[in-house]
């Protein structure tokens, strides 16, 4: 089944459920229960009892004007009768929805998800002056039956999970699980993030992507690591500067948050749950002060 989805998400022409609203890139709650196999009302009944997770930036409802402009562009029966206008989600909250699917198919679904964004990221950078004269995008992605309403309740639970562990091990195949782990630390950072990982490419962009606003990021990795030039421009024109440093100065991966919580983290962010590893926080400050006073030296040298 998995091979199957895989194959469809590939062959499908993606121009059919992203839209642009605000300025920004969203999904239609409608469309995204669809893709979760449950019924809208029951869909959105859930994102309510987790509403912290979805804040204004992730979640929003629509305006009856521009839900009737919307309608008014699109040929689609499949939204029915509403008695409101539906709430659409931003990139954040979609990936708050799919990242902590666990299942096979919910696994390559949420990926064919996130390689969407990152790839009309880069194509509305390289097209900037052309795509000023576009009103809308649209992506769409294969439909699959692999939730019912007891499993978006666990889903959700999930969510809900108390704080972030001070050390956690993840065996192979739990990549999501490994995922939301690293989201919810690169989101708990409140001004800098300093990432040590000789492998980065653009998922490990994706997932730093995940920051808050303002929040600085500096980035240490190997002279050979697959991040380019239009990588870093990309980024940037969304979420801000991105300090790096290419060095083999290190073997190991570091996570530092606002330069006082240091994670030990034993695989590069692209690969986590390939595998299995562990992510430890280390509570020796002396031996954190003096790892973050190697990368500091790293950055003056620049």
């Amino acid at each position: 089944m998995t091979d199957d989805l895989t194959s469809t998400i590939a062959g499908t022409d993606l121009t059919k459920l992203i839209y642009v609203i605000r300025g920004q890139h969203v999904m239609v709650d409608c469309d995204l229960a669809a893709l979760y196999g449950v019924e809208t009302k029951v869909f959105n009944q859930a994102v309510k009892r987790n509403i912290a997770r979805f804040p204004e930036h992730f979640r929003f409802q629509l305006a009856q004007e521009e839900y009737d402009n919307l309608r008014s562009q699109i040929v689609t029966s499949s939204w029915g009768g509403r008695r409101y206008p539906p709430y659409v989600f931003t990139e954040q909250g979609v990936a708050m929805l799919s990242a902590v699917l666990r299942s096979a198919t919910a696994i390559e679904v949420s990926i064919g998800i996130m390689d969407a964004f990152v790839r009309m990221r880069q194509f509305l950078h390289s097209n900037a002056a052309l795509l000023e004269k576009v009103s809308s995008l649209e992506f769409s992605l294969a439909e699959y039956q692999n939730s019912t309403d007891a499993r978006f309740d666990q889903v959700f639970g999930y969510l809900g999970q108390g704080s972030l562990p001070n050390q956690k091990i993840f065996f192979k195949g739990e990549m999501f699980d490994a995922f939301v782990l690293l989201v919810d630390l690169v989101k708990s950072a409140a001004e800098s993030l300093m990432l040590v990982d000789g492998y980065v490419d653009v998922s490990t962009l994706n997932i730093l992507s995940k920051k808050k606003e303002g929040v600085a990021v500096g980035l240490v990795t190997l002279p050979s690591a697959r991040l380019t030039t239009s990588d870093v421009q990309v980024f940037e024109s969304q979420y801000g500067p991105l300090s790096i440093v290419r060095t083999a100065d290190f073997h190991d991966r570091f996570l530092v948050v606002d330069r006082k919580a240091v994670y030990h983290i034993g695989a590069s962010f692209k690969d986590v749950g390939k595998k299995t590893f562990a992510i430890v926080l280390i509570d020796d400050d002396e031996i954190a002060q003096n790892l973050l006073g190697r990368i500091d030296d790293l950055f003056k040298k620049r």
